[in-house]
């Protein structure tokens, strides 16, 4: 018999934590290769993390809602034989007891036995990840001042985020230098936090769900970060209206699968981000990053109400098969709740369709750290007047509304109106006649 321990994988570049959500395997449990034991969630995707070894489940080391760490060991499983090369248990045989595991998992990141340090501690009215407390102990962050830091987690529970934001602000009010003016009423109001709402007996409290919060989250770190301005312009999809009603029957037949409209808008901002590749940027500091690859974000709405943002990667390396298969893949995935952390890693500018809902035009909010976000409006059909060689006359058209935000500190109002004129002509300017 040997034990194996399984360990939070590594979920992408940006990910360096995960809550986990739910045991889908209990001790006791016969477990194949590749099967799901637990269900994890990052702030970006929900995943499962499958077990990498047949075997029975001895041991887990944490709870659900506890925070787990990439690479820590999350539960024990006892196998028979020989451990599958490639694979570490760092040492630990049938005799190794498990309560060793859990002292390594629990303990602080260092230790001196000549040295007191501090320690934070949680109860029951206040819960601290590992991740919280090492940064408190590393900033200098005492018990008492770790508890009055405003949690925006689960029941009250102080987020990573929550406590960077925290010494950020601390940050700033120690290097402002200290000027004798009255304080303004605005600067009273951030420091003692939102006015309470008033509740009265007919009104109903509705929980927001973790995705909710973390959503919410995201958008007033991006309306805070970025500068957003707008960009708007009509395009006249009529060409490609007419053209997939041609073919999308003999599409689906081949192909298996459905050939909507969202690949072929994706083709057309993958080839104007070519031409304009400074919109395909981030920001870091007073440094801008200019991506190599083309990773379009493409917005896709949840079951319960909630978007996600899955990424084509190197979109612009995709013909038009390739762009719907993407596209109907992660669409697919998404609604399922089926898709991998990797899958949400990585954009480097982002799609949404508002028209999906009937709205013609929006004003997206830019996912960081992007500095632009295309909107997609409802496709209308609509009166308007066609130009010919023999004159001018009134026709009825398929058009919609491109709605461009984008981040004024980076990306002007001249390049900003450009580029998704750029898409508009890249559509407007589709070939009839094209076969797929």
């Amino acid at each position: 018999m040997a034990k194996f321990e399984l360990k939070l994988p590594k979920m992408g570049e940006s990910v360096a934590e995960a809550t986990l959500t739910n045991w889908l395997k209990e001790i006791g449990d016969t477990i194949e290769t590749d099967e799901p034991v637990l269900e994890i969630a990052t702030d970006k995707v929900d995943s499962e993390v499958p077990s990498e070894v047949n075997g029975i489940l001895i041991e887990k080391l944490f709870n659900v809602d506890d925070v787990i760490q990439v690479g820590q060991t999350i539960a024990i499983i006892e196998t028979k034989g020989e451990i599958p090369s490639g694979t570490d248990t760092h040492g630990i045989t049938e005799e190794a007891p498990t309560e060793k595991i859990l002292e390594t998992v629990a303990s602080p990141i260092t230790s001196n036995e000549n040295v007191v340090k501090p320690v934070i501690t949680s109860d029951s009215n206040r819960f601290y990840s590992p991740l919280v407390k090492n940064i408190a102990l590393k900033e200098g962050i005492s018990q008492q001042e770790l508890d009055t830091v405003t949690g925006t987690g689960k029941e009250g529970r102080v987020t990573k985020n929550d406590i960077l934001s925290y010494l950020e602000n601390r940050s700033s009010k120690t290097e402002t230098p200290k000027v004798n003016q009255p304080q303004s009423t605005t600067t009273t109001q951030t420091v003692k936090g939102a006015v309470p709402v008033s509740i009265n007996g007919g009104d109903e409290i509705i929980e927001m769900t973790r995705m909710g919060k973390i959503i919410a989250h995201h958008m007033i770190q991006s309306t805070q970060t970025s500068a957003h301005v707008q960009s708007f312009i009509e395009v006249d999809v009529t060409n490609i209206w007419n053209w997939r009603n041609k073919v999308k029957g003999a599409f689906a037949k081949r192909e298996g699968e459905n050939l909507t409209f969202t690949p072929i808008f994706m083709e057309a901002v993958a080839k104007a981000i070519k031409d304009f590749p400074m919109i395909n940027i981030s920001v870091d500091g007073d440094k801008i990053i200019k991506r190599k690859n083309i990773n379009l974000g493409m917005a896709a709405a949840l079951a319960d109400g909630n978007l996600i943002v899955p990424v084509i990667k190197n979109a612009d390396q995709l013909n038009l098969i390739g762009m719907s298969k993407a596209v109907n893949d992660l669409a697919n995935r998404a609604r399922t709740g089926k898709l991998r952390p990797d899958d949400t890693q990585d954009g480097t500018y982002t799609v949404t369709n508002v028209g999906t809902f009937g709205s013609i035009m929006g004003t997206p909010i830019i996912n960081q750290p992007q500095v632009a976000i295309l909107a997609l409006g409802a496709i209308r059909k609509v009166p308007a007047v066609i130009e010919t060689p023999e004159g001018d006359f009134i026709g009825i058209r398929y058009k919609m509304f491109l709605s461009h935000s984008y981040d004024h500190r980076v990306v002007n109002g001249a390049m900003g109106g450009q580029f998704v004129k750029q898409v508009a002509d890249y559509l407007e300017g589709f070939d009839i006649n094209r076969e797929i």
